[in-house]
């Protein structure tokens, strides 16, 4: 009895097949050319951030210390998806065993958790910068910095963590074919065969908590920005703002923007090719643009990239 119970409780799938992106078999070259072309611009362009704040000695402030784990969380959210899917078209191989499809849906909540609460600490260094100058420093400590930073990677693991740990309990029993190129959570609890009712609504409650409020407390931030801004309304004011704040809204508003669009504004027809294409603008492209967004509106990484170029390598004489 106690052996046909735990046979019971473990899933009856080895393995998953993933659909992959709407993509028609003669164009599969060319789509894999250009998720490979974005996959690697997103890596060498977020390391290429990280290396500039350790480098340049003017980068190391509260705003580019959260820049830099920022650049960290979105090489490696990149790197949850993208190799698989790469794999999967060069191979033409769908199959994803249970264990990595568990393990991509973890690390997969885990990133994109603490990308939203990385943006929200970022906010809220940006809303003091502006809005109490005089006391930044003080705000602002290397001690304050390290502790939002823990909470905010502890939150995540711990919100990841939970996920996995209820949809490990769950029995997958019949269709293993995934509508995605990724081992979504939500598509995955579709083909479940247990009852998911404890796990839409965990999906429901730690989503309010690790993405609604986050988005709450940026908006929050930049209504207090805002304000102040209209208190004096200068022009060199304004212009001190939009370099200060514009790089991090540009972010913002492709992170969000494309879960409001996914999540709020459901569409009725081919409903897994919209969620398939819209999770390509936040697994590779959002994070593959933030590198261009911070250099080319940041003067200061301008700056530290011109002098890294400068120096060059040295040769003895």
């Amino acid at each position: 009895m106690k052996r046909e119970k735990i046979m019971k409780n473990q899933s009856c799938v080895s393995e998953f097949l993933l659909l992959g992106l709407p993509i028609w078999p003669g164009k599969q070259g060319i789509f894999f050319a250009l998720f490979l072309g974005m996959y690697l611009t997103t890596v060498l362009g977020n390391l290429l951030i990280i290396l500039l704040i350790r480098l340049d000695p003017r980068l190391h402030t509260p705003m580019y210390f959260f820049l830099s784990h920022l650049a960290f969380t979105d090489v490696s959210f990149s790197s949850v998806t993208a190799p698989k899917m790469l794999i999967n078209m060069h191979t033409q191989d769908q199959s994803i065993s249970y264990a990595g499809c568990i393990s991509q849906v973890y690390f997969f909540l885990f990133w994109g958790d603490l990308d939203s609460l990385l943006l929200t600490s970022m906010a809220y260094d940006r809303y003091v910068a502006i809005c109490h100058p005089l006391h930044y420093t003080t705000i602002m400590s290397q001690s304050l910095c390290i502790l939002l930073v823990t909470v905010s990677w502890v939150q995540s693991c711990v919100s990841a963590l939970l996920h996995t740990l209820l949809l490990a309990r769950l029995s997958f029993c019949g269709d293993n074919i995934v509508q995605h190129f990724f081992c979504d959570l939500s598509t995955l609890l579709k083909l479940s065969s247990s009852d998911t009712t404890v796990s839409e609504l965990f999906i429901l409650t730690v989503g309010v908590v690790v993405i609604t409020l986050p988005f709450i407390c940026i908006l929050v931030s930049y209504g207090r920005i805002g304000a102040t801004i209209l208190k004096v309304p200068s022009t060199k004011g304004i212009c001190k703002a939009l370099s200060t704040c514009g790089s991090h809204l540009s972010v913002v508003s492709l992170y969000y923007g494309t879960i409001i669009g996914l999540y709020f504004f459901p569409s009725s027809n081919s409903s897994h090719n919209k969620d398939a294409i819209v999770a390509v603008l936040y697994t590779l492209v959002t994070p593959m643009l933030n590198p261009f967004i911070y250099s080319l509106r940041n003067r200061d990484m301008k700056g530290a990239l011109g002098n890294m170029l400068s120096r060059g390598p040295r040769y003895p004489g």
